[in-house]
């Protein structure tokens, strides 16, 4: 495949996916969105997929049921009506057979702490290091953050398997003989409610400067969209970091007055874990946040 057929593929599946996130409380039609993009919906849909490894149905109800997992925890005051019109469902009932498929129990049962025991098996399956953490300690941050472009590679799965693509990004930098550049990870799902198999991981080099000239133009590049995060700070070891992310999910943001928005969180790597012999990380985790 031609680079710029590639480039342009792997664009117009982005903006496919900052589409979803964008209009997710709203019915999102197809059609208007290939005309928008000047494609046919055939195209669309083949171009998503192979992009993706689904399609475009099953990441629209994923990232639904994500956000509804979220707000049925931290909007005391909403109920289950409320939260099926908040996530794009026309009806009570077709929001509930949905959310039951995918989480295996009720809205109410998950509501009433049923979250709890739905992410401690996967984070139990990930996580091998037995010492306790205190995030209590912690002190998070309210920060602005800017529009971020960087080049990537998507990754499916949030295991030991991600320290492959991180090897073939590092080459990309050698290869171009970059010096001053950020790594970050964007989530595209939230591993702490998505089975592990099934995580969007992808892994991002930010150049520091953007006029720097590249020997290696073949990967892509995608946007990280602007706006209000909640910044956690942690050193830790591999197993750590779903550890913090269920903390800041399910307990600093339901005690916190904020709910999530429906754009991805997203990790900058001070010292990536999974380029270091001694799996050790240090890094900064963005929550995208809005008041309630």
């Amino acid at each position: 495949m031609k680079k710029s057929t590639y480039e342009k593929r792997a664009r117009i599946a982005n903006d496919v996916m900052n589409y979803i996130y964008k209009y997710i409380e709203t019915n999102i039609n197809i059609d208007e969105l290939s005309l928008e993009l000047d494609i046919s919906k055939f195209h669309l849909h083949r171009i998503f997929k192979e992009e993706f490894g689904k399609n475009i149905y099953e990441s629209i109800k994923s990232i639904r049921l994500e956000k509804a997992a979220n707000l049925l925890i931290t909007n005391k005051y909403s109920t289950i009506t409320d939260i099926a019109k908040m996530t794009g469902y026309s009806s009570q009932t077709s929001f509930l057979r949905a959310f039951k498929e995918r989480f295996l129990m009720t809205p109410k049962m998950w509501k009433n702490g049923g979250y709890k025991e739905y992410s401690n098996k996967i984070v139990e399956k990930i996580s091998t290091n037995n010492q306790t953490i205190d995030f209590s300690k912690i002190e998070q941050t309210i920060v602005k953050m800017p529009e971020i472009k960087g080049y990537y590679i998507r990754h499916k799965g949030y295991d030991r398997s991600i320290k492959k693509t991180w090897q073939k990004l590092q080459t990309w930098i050698y290869t171009n003989d970059i010096k001053e550049y950020k790594q970050m990870a964007l989530h595209h799902d939230n591993p702490i409610i998505t089975p592990l198999e099934e995580c969007q991981y992808i892994a991002i080099v930010v150049l520091e400067n953007e006029e720097e000239k590249l020997k290696d133009l073949s990967l892509p590049t995608l946007i990280i969209p602007k706006g209000i995060y909640a910044k956690f700070s942690l050193t830790g070891k591999y197993g750590d970091v779903i550890k913090l992310i269920q903390w800041v999910y399910h307990t600093w943001l339901i005690e916190s007055g904020y709910e999530t928005t429906t754009n991805p969180s997203y990790t900058m790597y001070h010292k990536n874990h999974f380029l270091v012999e001694d799996d050790e990380f240090i890094l900064d985790f963005y929550l995208p946040i809005k008041y309630i």
